[in-house]
């Protein structure tokens, strides 16, 4: 599996992206999907998984309520909605794609190149 990770961008406080993990395969639907950031200094930290079948985890208190996952198997794409994006968000953001892991760790066996969220106060 290829994962192609978009949408970031520049943004200010309080605005919204829509980051996007298209997938190339037609089993993209068997596979669990994470996404990770990291901040410049920082080290990688895991946002939110989806499973294949849709359900959503969010590992960090600070985006819970912000950041929606979503999946679109017809389109092999999931989708990571950002809404009152704070400069904190900042980061490269990740997508991952493992058949059966998914959780917080860096243990997902396929990863996208990143894309840069940028949020300016």
């Amino acid at each position: 599996v290829q994962l192609q990770a978009s949408g970031g961008g520049l943004v200010q406080a309080g605005g919204s992206l829509r980051l996007s993990c298209a997938a190339s395969g037609r089993t993209f639907s068997s596979y669990n999907v994470g996404w990770f950031r990291q901040a410049p200094g920082k080290e990688r930290e895991a946002v939110a998984a989806i499973t294949r079948s849709g359900f959503s985890e969010y590992y960090k208190d600070a985006v819970k309520g912000r950041f929606t996952l979503s999946r679109d198997n017809a389109k092999n794409t999931v989708y990571l909605q950002m809404n009152s994006l704070k400069p904190e968000d900042t980061a490269v953001y990740y997508c991952a794609a493992d058949l059966s892991y998914i959780g917080p760790s860096g243990r997902y066996e396929y990863w996208g190149q990143g894309t840069q969220v940028t949020v300016s106060s």
